[in-house]
């Protein structure tokens, strides 16, 4: 057992947000674990671009409200305490609602065999953002 050594808060990168997103990186691949885990804010309005995960991506809310959307159109609200999955392979975005700050854990993996473990497309615009949204999400029996 050992303490992991905290790395400082870090500025989403621009060319894959949209406004202001910072993170904090939880678990970073350390041998032998695959796993990688950031705790990330939005400032209100403020989202990811279009992107995928070879292994897919949970994404569990600690505060506000998320916006997760997926390429069929379907943007689905998620409030503290939910987790929505994203399928490997599937093209996706989150970020804030329009009017508070959110933060989520995002929680993916990356494969073994040292390819790229997010694959990042163009940007989610406004207008999408301010499209029609729903709840209504295929819910895991298990």
């Amino acid at each position: 057992m050992r303490f992991v050594q905290q790395q400082p808060s870090s500025k989403a990168p621009s060319d894959w947000f949209t406004g202001d997103v910072w993170w904090d990186v939880i678990h970073a691949d350390q041998e032998p674990s695959r796993m990688r885990v950031d705790m990330v804010r939005f400032s209100p309005g403020s989202r990811t671009n279009w992107h995928s995960h070879v292994l897919g991506q949970a994404l569990h809310v600690v505060f506000g409200v998320a916006l997760i959307g997926n390429r069929d159109g379907t943007i689905a609200e998620a409030r503290p305490g939910e987790t929505i999955t994203c399928l490997p392979g599937e093209e996706h975005w989150h970020g804030a609602v329009s009017d508070r700050f959110m933060e989520h854990l995002a929680l993916w993996e990356s494969k073994d065999d040292g390819c790229t473990e997010t694959t990042w497309a163009g940007p989610f615009t406004d207008e999408q953002y301010h499209g029609p949204q729903t709840r209504e999400l295929p819910r895991a029996t298990s």
